[in-house]
Formats: structure tokens, C-alpha cells, sequence
């Protein structure tokens, strides 16, 4: 795909979920080498994408709270890589380099293994909460034959979990560069929940890509004519524009969009309705992006009561961390979730 000042912007198609249990490290290891394979990393690549997530999932096994392993694919315009996020709730690390430095662990707190996986990884990031609960990510590109892979930093990142006890989730994300400075990113929550809402969030993420058009308001609009039909969703598209500093919003339904700095939030509103089938007039919001700061949009299955002042050192993370840590802070089992992060990376 295209770059934003030199900083890959990186297709995302997750996976599974795997979930606390008896079984969470054999599931996932199986799980792991077998995608590994299918994308392309060679065996010896893929036998290490094994030893890591073996190490991620036992430490979470071991030492964590509800905790939970997602694997999926990243891709560039070259090549493919295996990417896993651990996401827990607790005990938490209260020195993160610490525990990285030595792969120890004391007193309980979540720590062996992590640094095997971030020897293993071309990139990895933890974020950290005493008392609360981690998110780690990792990434496994193939390498050359110095044993070197090029530096990959996507602007953005985003995941997505079902409802529990399903399997489909009616909630997705997608994005699209569109020159060298500016990407449009879209979130769709396909109306209820199972494969009738997968279907509907499919068909926006589909229209999403298909549309020639750049502006907010005219992608939502195909979005809302490939959605007729279907249960139809709510649904939020944001043109980032890194080098001007600005965001223009326009969305319909109950998909939350904030512009985030380290200790501020500035909420951006959605029109009332449901793409497919009920539209009043759109509008389209322009706002500034703060500097070092990020845009956050999630659907309703995540509630609105987090604020970063209660993240701290959140914006120094990567956006599938941040995300991954949004999730935690303030996803409910009880819906899909579904969480973009645009980091401004200029």
C-alpha cells in the first residue's frame, strides 16, 4: 500500500480470539505455525512465530487475568506477516523494562516470556497498568539473509471482537491512503450482532474500498447504497490528513469518534440513523488533530466512559496496542467491539 511520511499504513485481517483456558497455548501455537505457513514466512520463521506465541500465551495463562490472544495477518504491498495482540485484565507491570530486560517475573506480576517474544519480533510494544492490565503486540515479518526485515510502523491499526459465545462479528474497520500525507479510515457495526451483521459490515467494508470517492460524506453515502438490503449499521468515515494537522468527519449511527492528546478529548458527532435504510442530512465536521495526538473511533460495543488522563503513556504506544488497550479499558462482552486508532505520525 501507500506510505504516510515514509510510515506504512498496513492491511489488517484478523483471525481468532483465543480465550483464557487449559488449552489457550496449544490452541494458539497450532494455530500460529499453521498461519504462519499459509502466509509465506519460511519454517524456520514460522517455528519461531510458534515459540513466541507459545510464550505470550502461557505467561498469560500463568500470571493474568481474563486474558485473551488474537492472531491475525498484517500486509503490505510486498508481503505478509503474522501479528498477535495479548489483552488482559491484571495484575499489570509496574516496570515494563524491567521485566523485559530479564524475561523475570516477581510477585505475580505478568513478565516471564516477554522478552523471548521481543527478541523473536521485528516489532513489538507493551503497554502496561499496575492494577489493571497489559497489551502486548508482536510482529513476524520473514527476513533476509542477514537475518534482518524491514521496519514497518502502520498510522493504523484496529480490532475487532465478537460478542461472546460468536464466532462472526458484526463489527470492521478498513482504511485507504490517499496520497502521501492523507488516509480515509471507515468503522461499520453491522445492526445486531452474528453473521446477518458480518454480512452488512462485509458489504460497507467492500463499498468502502469499491467507491471513487475521497471526501467523508460521499464514501458514507456509498456505504449507505451498498448497505440497502441489509441489516444496514451504523457507520463513521474520517479523512486524516497528517501533514495539514486536520480531520473531517461525517458518520451516521452510533459509532463514537474522538480526537485524543495526552490529557484532552474532543468528542465528533454522528447524524441520527442507519446506513441502508434511514438517513437524514449528513454533516461533516472539521477539526484539527493535536499534535503527537490520535483519532479514536469505536462502536457502541465499547462505552464511552474512558479518558486518556486514566490511560497514561498511552499515545506513546503503537496504534494496535492503543487500541487493544481501549478494548480492555472499556469493551463489554455483552455486544461486538470494534476500535480504530490513527496515530498522527508527523
Amino acid at each position: 500500500m501507500g506510505t504516510v511520511n515514509a510510515v506504512a499504513v498496513l492491511d489488517c485481517e484478523d483471525v481468532a480470539w483465543f480465550r483464557d483456558g487449559p488449552s489457550l497455548a496449544a490452541a494458539a501455537r497450532g494455530a500460529a505455525a499453521a498461519l504462519a505457513r499459509r502466509i509465506g514466512l519460511d519454517a524456520h520463521r514460522a517455528a519461531e512465530v510458534a515459540l513466541a506465541v507459545t510464550e505470550a500465551a502461557t505467561n498469560v495463562q500463568r500470571h493474568a487475568d481474563d486474558g485473551a490472544l488474537l492472531l491475525r495477518v498484517l500486509r503490505d504491498a510486498d508481503q505478509a506477516a503474522v501479528e498477535f495482540l495479548t489483552v488482559d485484565s491484571g495484575p499489570g507491570m509496574a516496570d515494563v523494562a524491567s521485566a523485559l530486560a530479564d524475561g523475570t517475573s516477581s510477585g505475580g506480576t505478568l513478565g516471564i516470556g516477554m522478552g523471548a517474544v521481543a527478541r523473536l519480533a521485528d516489532a513489538f510494544d507493551v503497554h502496561s497498568l499496575p492494577g489493571r492490565g497489559t497489551v502486548m503486540a508482536a510482529q513476524f515479518w520473514n527476513r533476509d539473509a542477514d537475518g534482518r526485515a524491514p521496519a514497518r510502523m502502520s498510522a493504523v491499526s484496529g480490532v475487532t471482537r465478537p460478542i461472546s459465545g460468536e464466532l462472526s462479528c458484526g463489527d470492521a474497520w478498513a482504511t485507504r491512503v490517499l496520497d502521501a500525507s492523507a488516509l480515509l479510515v471507515m468503522v461499520c457495526d453491522g445492526l445486531g450482532h452474528g453473521p446477518m451483521a458480518e454480512r452488512a459490515s462485509a458489504a460497507a467494508v467492500q463499498a468502502f474500498h469499491a467507491t471513487p470517492a475521497h471526501d467523508p460524506e460521499g464514501v458514507v453515502m456509498a456505504v449507505h447504497r451498498a448497505l440497502n438490503g441489509t441489516r444496514g449499521g451504523a457507520v463513521a468515515v474520517a479523512c486524516v490528513d497528517m501533514a495539514a494537522a486536520r480531520v473531517t468527519y461525517c458518520g451516521i449511527g452510533n459509532i463514537s469518534g474522538f480526537l485524543i492528546g495526552h490529557d484532552t478529548r474532543k468528542a465528533l458527532l454522528s447524524a441520527p440513523g442507519i446506513a441502508g435504510s434511514q438517513m437524514r442530512r449528513l454533516r461533516t465536521f472539521e477539526e484539527g488533530l493535536p499534535p503527537g495526538g490520535a483519532l479514536v473511533m469505536h462502536s457502541d460495543g465499547l462505552t464511552e466512559r474512558w479518558q486518556p488522563a486514566a490511560l497514561p503513556g498511552l499515545l506513546q504506544h503503537a496504534p494496535a496496542v492503543m487500541a487493544g488497550q481501549l478494548l480492555r479499558e472499556a469493551g463489554t462482552r455483552r455486544d461486538d467491539a470494534g476500535v480504530v486508532v490513527v496515530k498522527n505520525m508527523w
